[in-house]
């Protein structure tokens, strides 16, 4: 990924995929409208910084919003988005696993200029509950384990204490990719195929 400075993401791209530093790059979908939403984050004071491949802005070291690039959008993403107020629906769940994260979706640069001082407001909003030292609730329960990594759980003790030590986080990204599977011999085998990422301390994906 390109974590290098936010020119960078702007002229090369993210570096998220093999389109890097090429013209197919989506951050070059989107390069006006991108460069307003950077206006807009830095003119609240907010720290610039790359992060994930993408611009985040952040306060005292803790993270406020991104920016990011996709095929039909660019966005502001608001990591306490769900705690923000949002009369007129302007926001959206960043996906469907998404607990807190909130995003506003812009489609070009015109459209970024007509709701900047909407996005504004939610900036300061969001900065505002940083400050306070706001902690969002999550709206959704855990997810259950799966019974095929349960009965692995209960046969491999070393596996069920590297996976009671990942963070959240971590443990959320592999229930999320055992569950996804509608069979029971295909998730055993995600949970096969996801015991050394749990015994490194990975999440799923992680390298």
């Amino acid at each position: 990924m390109n974590n290098s400075n936010v020119d960078s993401y702007l002229r090369d791209g993210c570096g998220r995929c093999e389109h890097f530093q090429t013209p197919s790059c989506k951050v070059h979908l989107w390069t006006k409208a991108l460069e307003a939403l950077r206006e807009i984050a830095l003119s609240t004071g907010l720290d610039e910084e790359m992060k994930w491949g993408s611009p985040c802005y952040t306060l005292g070291g803790k993270n406020v919003v991104m920016i990011g690039a996709f095929k039909e959008s660019c966005v502001l993403s608001f990591f306490k988005g769900g705690a923000l107020v949002d009369p007129d629906g302007a926001l959206e769940s960043a996906g469907p696993n998404s607990r807190v994260a909130r995003w506003m979706k812009f489609r070009s640069l015109e459209d970024v200029l007509a709701r900047r001082a909407i996005a504004l407001r939610f900036i300061e909003q969001a900065i505002a509950l940083e400050r306070a030292g706001v902690k969002v609730a999550k709206s959704a329960e855990a997810e259950p384990v799966p019974m095929e990594l349960e009965r692995r759980l209960e046969v491999d003790p070393d596996l069920r204490r590297a996976f009671e030590a990942l963070t959240p986080g971590r443990r959320r990204s592999h229930l999320i990719h055992i569950t996804g599977a509608k069979q029971s011999e295909t998730r055993a085998r995600r949970v096969d195929k996801c015991a050394e990422d749990i015994l490194a301390g990975r999440g799923f994906n992680e390298r």
